[in-house]
């Protein structure tokens, strides 16, 4: 019978071994994708104009809103949270 290393390992260890800042990063961007793509659809916005009015790129706007593409810009980010109304809050805990 094959030895399994990670048999009993918890999820937190398996975090902490470097993919605690990937995933949470992740997970925020995923709830601002979330909410600016809710807002487009509710408003009926199109993504050019919305792009317009924040100052960026179709092409970032279209980073931001596909929620496992970790390569948009803080900037960015401020931008499109305050384009829905909302400000983006970055802490130290």
């Amino acid at each position: 019978m094959a030895h399994n290393r990670h048999l009993g390992s918890s999820l937190n260890s398996f975090l902490e071994e470097g993919l605690l800042d990937e995933v949470e990063a992740i997970a925020v961007k995923r709830v601002l994708a979330a909410e600016v793509a809710a807002y487009l659809k509710q408003n009926d916005v199109r993504k050019t104009a919305f792009a317009k009015r924040i100052r960026t790129s179709r092409s970032q706007l279209d980073r931001l809103l596909e929620p496992d593409n970790p390569s948009v810009t803080l900037q960015t980010m401020v931008k499109a949270a305050r384009g829905i109304g909302k400000k983006l809050e970055l802490r130290l805990a």
